[in-house]
């Protein structure tokens, strides 16, 4: 018995030793891999960079520019022979994904950003279709919005051809740099950054960017043919005058000629200001306060704005702006809601534009996760201190809304497939050779109309809304195929954009 214990205790002592070796064994190899990844990150890091200015210049002054659109993609935009074939649909955070960047997607996104940036510098000096020039509506869109943590406004970056140029160039990869690597710390050095660096630079999924391609893509289309009809939309005043004579549950507006607003307690001339209605002619749509409705209220502080559901729909009327313009051109096949999203607004903001962003699953009209963009509005240089500004929100994870701890994830929107159908219903009607429209729906108290619109949105913004990338994707180099025709044949005549 004696003998046996001691070979119990030597049969335990070896066991142990083997653990210790299969650990130091497996920090060994750990070691080596991180080492690896270490040394080939710069080699990962410029072949990326050099994509970017390859794919860049390949559309601003290469064949991309003077060729149609599929015959030109050079061989490093095609997906390769082994890459991922797996499916991906919403648009969750990229880094989530796993080889994300070895996919056709991937590749796909990178083609349609690069095509819509170089375009951005043909569109700089011509006409816009609300702005005398793509550079004005630029330069007014920008204003406020800033690289987070920086606190400078992107306005200055655009200021000039050669300066918008520049920062594209040089001070673009830099932040994308800084992003993967900040991303890489906040994960505690799970996350890879040379695979960050390759969405950021080449295919980004961030609020901004997805907003700004969409822009470029309404400009481009707008002005490549001869501004549709559809775009008068963007008017406010067209929108609800319109909607009004169509029968459009469009918000409600006085048709006085006009209101007098004073102060209560100034005097001697001071305090008083006149507004003339846009019905009399005037520059000012005058309307009353409108409520939130009783499902939406719940789900908001008592003093929280005017809370409205973003929805993106996307119409392929547009693909052929004549077409789509005929009595029977535009079926409804053509059009299809991508997102929805709920702006449930902040305690005693002005609007909703201070908001908590709720995405909303589409086919069930059930709220997911919710997120915010404030951080990329702080303008002003302190927002560079510590704890200022973030430089990039959670992925969709707040579930209540903060100004009250109130529950809004796994609630559903009541009739999402109604409210679904009257916008793509509206895009089909009011505007179907608009390529994408972002709605501002309301679900307000009014007994009389309980679901209105404000007003429609053409260089529309998903506010972090989740879709189908690949519909998404397959619909955005359709109409840049198009597109790109339209500029060859502008080339060819030698047109003049006025």
């Amino acid at each position: 018995i004696p003998g046996d214990a001691s070979q119990r205790n030597l049969s335990n002592r070896c066991t142990h030793h083997d653990t210790v070796l299969a650990g130091e064994f497996h920090h060994c190899h750990t070691s080596i891999i991180t080492m690896g990844q270490a040394l080939s990150l710069p080699l990962k890091l410029a072949s990326t960079t050099l994509t970017f200015y390859r794919g860049f210049f390949h559309y601003l002054v290469g064949p991309g520019r003077h060729s149609p659109y599929l015959s030109s993609i050079p061989s490093y935009l095609q997906p390769r022979p082994d890459a991922d074939s797996t499916p991906i649909t919403q648009s969750s955070s990229s880094f989530t994904i796993p080889n994300f960047t070895s996919t056709p997607l991937f590749v796909q996104h990178a083609r349609v950003h690069l095509y819509t940036l170089a375009s951005e510098f043909y569109l700089y000096h011509r006409p816009h279709y609300r702005k005398p020039s793509y550079r004005i509506d630029l330069l007014d869109n920008l204003s406020n919005v800033a690289i987070p943590g920086t606190g400078l406004s992107l306005r200055h970056l655009a200021r000039t051809h050669p300066i918008a140029l520049a920062s594209l160039l040089f001070l673009y990869p830099a932040v994308s740099l800084a992003s993967s690597l900040h991303l890489w710390l906040r994960t505690r050095f799970t996350s890879s950054v040379s695979q960050e660096y390759a969405v950021r630079l080449l295919a980004p999924d961030d609020w901004f960017h997805y907003w700004r391609l969409n822009s470029r893509l309404a400009a481009l289309h707008a002005l490549l043919n001869d501004v549709p009809p559809g775009y008068d939309m963007e008017n406010k005043w067209t929108f609800l005058k319109e909607g009004r004579e169509r029968g459009v549950p469009v918000s409600p507006y006085l048709t006085c000629d006009g209101i007098v607003v004073k102060h209560r307690n100034e005097e001697g001339g001071m305090g008083i200001h006149f507004y003339k209605n846009a019905v009399a002619g005037g520059d000012w749509i005058i309307q009353e306060c409108i409520g939130n409705g009783e499902w939406v209220a719940r789900h908001l502080p008592p003093n929280a704005p005017l809370s409205t559901f973003r929805v993106i729909t996307a119409s392929r009327g547009a693909l052929d702006v004549e077409r789509a313009n005929d009595a029977n051109g535009c079926v409804p096949e053509d059009v299809k809601a991508l997102s929805c999203v709920f702006r449930a607004g902040r305690a005693d903001a002005a609007t909703d534009h201070d908001a908590v962003m709720f995405d909303v699953d589409v086919s069930t009209g059930k709220i997911l996760g919710g997120t915010t963009n404030a951080h990329w509005y702080r303008l002003g240089l302190w927002n560079v201190l510590p704890g200022k500004c973030v430089w990039r929100s959670r992925d969709h994870e707040i579930t209540h809304h903060p100004d009250g701890k109130i529950p809004v994830t796994g609630e559903v929107v009541p009739d999402i497939r109604g409210m679904l159908r009257l916008v793509e219903e509206l895009h089909r009607k009011m505007c179907p050779d608009v390529p994408l429209v972002g709605w501002d729906v309301v679900l307000s108290s009014s007994k009389e109309l309980p679901i209105c619109l404000l007003e429609v949105n053409l260089s529309c913004n998903f506010f972090r809304g989740s879709f189908d990338r690949k519909i998404y994707l397959d619909f955005c180099e359709d109409l840049i195929e198009r597109l790109q025709e339209r500029r060859l044949a502008a080339d060819r005549e030698g047109k003049k954009f006025l």
